[in-house]
């Protein structure tokens, strides 16, 4: 599972940086999401860590 959550964020990072240097302001809204949705996966990763 922690990998899982890992892939997610990694695919949502490269996702808002290909749609950032890609695309810039057309889907600008979209990039925001992405990268919100990355920071979330990763502080939710941070929060969780590793359990005994």
């Amino acid at each position: 599972m922690r990998d899982l959550v890992w892939l997610i964020v990694v695919i949502l990072l490269i996702g808002w940086l290909v749609g950032y240097f890609g695309f810039g302001e057309s889907v600008g809204a979209l990039i925001h999401i992405l990268l919100v949705l990355a920071i979330i996966g990763i502080l939710y990763r941070l929060a969780v860590g590793r359990r005994p």
